[in-house]
């Protein structure tokens, strides 16, 4: 076997999801360079077995082992690599921790991905779910990413109307695009940047702290600060962020929850149609701080699950779907999960 493809098997894989959660792989390897998955395609043993590719572990439920050969990303490299009128192109590897990246172009005096400042992951996965938070999502400040095609081998660069983003959605989660494997991404960050303070809650906090005109670093010290109070530490507590959608329901439906419950959060969309905040229907419910065996809500945020120690799989998947029964037989509406279950 070529050093290159250090393939272990039966491999641990409860350090590599931020649940914490117990599960093996069948098959692991730690890809570090594009040209592994090129000596892969040449591996006979393992021709027949299926991928799975694993980033920074922050949007999976592992349900249970991966009878699979899990890819796990972690290509490095982070770079200034061009120039267009209105934007500076940097690129980051697929493996670099995303928060960790953010910083990268902020030391750089580039702003634009401030407002997602403190985001567990890693960089390849961040285009996968279209990340957002604050008033931002990746779709944003994208420019292209290259693709490792594991049905074919080849290589090609993906353009955003090509990656098909949408909410917390992207061409890489359905069918058509799921033997794709990001090898890198590539962000234009505005030459004439602003603060992009369209979260209330980001506008006001700096507004209490006397600033203004935030720079930058302080947009994203601002976010890191919120963050920290609300969501817990995947170190500390084992989490995968937020653990539902925020539902999309149309105006009449809107209306009529109204009329039951005046103080619904909702947002109206460009389309006509209403975005509800999945949180505040989860608490309203009676979910925030409640558990169900080892997995429970938390306290400070009805839209994060938790391990509180000892979790498998199941007793979280137990636990969300005993909430989308309340919430849709409460609200009449369907609550769909983030993270990707295996």
């Amino acid at each position: 076997m070529h050093p290159d493809l250090s393939i272990a098997s039966d491999f641990p894989l409860q350090p590599f999801n931020t649940f914490g959660l117990p599960a093996r792989a069948r098959h692991y390897l730690r890809v570090t360079d594009a040209a592994q998955l090129d000596l892969l395609r040449e591996h006979a043993p393992l021709a027949g077995v299926p991928r799975f590719v694993l980033g920074g572990g922050s949007n999976v439920l592992l349900a249970h082992d991966v009878e699979a050969l899990v890819l796990h990303m972690a290509i490095p490299g982070r770079a200034v690599v061009g120039e267009t009128e209105d934007a500076v192109l940097v690129r980051a590897g697929a493996g670099e921790n995303w928060h960790g990246f953010v910083e990268y172009t902020l030391e750089q005096g580039l702003g634009g991905l401030e407002n997602l400042s403190l985001i567990p992951g890693t960089v390849g996965a961040a285009p996968i779910q279209n990340i957002g938070a604050y008033g931002l999502e990746i779709k944003d400040v994208f420019h292209s990413l290259t693709v490792h095609d594991l049905a074919t081998g080849e290589r090609r660069t993906l353009t955003g109307p090509e990656c098909r983003f949408g909410y917390r959605d992207s061409l890489f989660k359905h069918p058509e695009g799921a033997h794709l494997v990001v090898l890198d991404v590539t962000f234009a960050l505005p030459r004439a940047w602003q603060p992009n303070l369209r979260y209330a809650e980001l506008a006001n906090a700096l507004a209490e702290g006397g600033i203004a005109a935030p720079t930058p670093r302080q947009v994203s010290e601002t976010v890191i600060a919120i963050r920290r109070r609300k969501l817990p530490d995947p170190a500390e507590i084992g989490n995968a962020g937020s653990f539902f959608k925020n539902p999309v329901v149309s105006r009449e439906h809107c209306a009529s929850l109204l009329e039951q419950f005046p103080k619904l959060v909702h947002h109206a969309q460009p389309d006509g149609t209403e975005k509800l905040a999945a949180g505040w229907l989860i608490d309203q419910c009676g979910w925030k701080g409640r558990s169900m065996g080892a997995a429970g809500v938390y306290p400070k945020q009805a839209l994060v699950l938790v391990n509180n120690g000892g979790a498998s799989g199941a007793d979280v998947i137990a636990l969300a779907q005993a909430i989308q029964q309340d919430v849709f037989e409460r609200f009449g509406v369907r609550l769909e999960p983030e993270p990707v279950f295996v």
